[in-house]
């Protein structure tokens, strides 16, 4: 797709770089993965030692137990050997930094000019040769997806600001899925008949402050012939 303004030029800048993110941040969590089960077998393999000591047990389970975890251990981190998690990464962050280079000059021009362009065309390539076509159409197909909500999100929010400004009354969405399940509840007003407390109404307000008021005044009429007793006890 031709792109002949700035705007697009961003936009597609922002796609790349998060895509590159996306990506680094599957490798990392893949990695951290393999590591982890390294360090539990490991460990149960130390666990297992140390139980066959203590108990000085001969039998041939217990002496193939550690070999055979020793083994599944050793084959993991060849695995991950293979795999070259950290050099991929390493690729993936240098990527998502010269893209976010360029982000930043072209969020600095008002134009997309031939020097700009020519960068444009130097970044991207990082993304085309980082990713594989089957990579980069997912990682490229989830950050067209987090940018969307992005931008819808807010959109709300300004369209709310407007209303706050113009003394609107406004309320939070029951089906924001950034809410937790509490705050839902209390955005929702229950006016049911089984609800726990009664509804606040304009009635029992006026019918409370009266009450206090005749508290009130009572309080102080029955107080007053004791302080004229005291008085001329005095």
């Amino acid at each position: 797709m031709i792109k002949d303004t700035i705007e697009e030029v961003r936009a597609d800048l922002k796609s790349k770089r998060d895509a590159l993110l996306i990506g680094h941040q599957k490798l990392k969590t893949d990695s951290d993965d393999w590591n982890k089960a390294v360090i539990i077998v490991s460990l149960f393999t130390g666990l297992l030692e140390s139980i066959k000591l203590k108990l000085n047990l001969q039998g041939a389970g217990w002496s193939l137990a550690p070999i055979i975890l020793s083994s599944i251990t050793a084959t993991m981190a060849s695995l991950i050997k293979f795999r070259n998690f950290n050099q991929r990464m390493e690729t993936y962050l240098q990527g998502a930094s010269i893209l976010t280079n360029t982000l930043l000059k072209a969020r600095n021009h008002k134009d997309l000019d031939e020097e700009l362009r020519q960068e444009w065309n130097s970044s991207l390539e990082k993304i085309e040769t980082g990713l594989y076509p089957s990579e980069r159409k997912v990682f490229l197909k989830q950050a067209h997806r987090n940018l969307i909500e992005i931008m819808s999100q807010e959109q709300k929010y300004y369209d709310k600001i407007n209303k706050v400004n113009n003394n609107m009354i406004i309320t939070c969405d029951s089906d924001d899925s950034s809410l937790s399940s509490g705050e839902k509840e209390n955005n929702t007003m229950d006016k049911s008949t089984h609800r726990k407390a009664p509804l606040l109404t304009s009635d029992n307000v006026l019918h409370s402050v009266k009450e206090e008021e005749e508290l009130m005044q009572g309080g102080r009429f029955n107080d007053e012939p004791k302080l004229k007793e005291d008085f001329e006890n005095l």
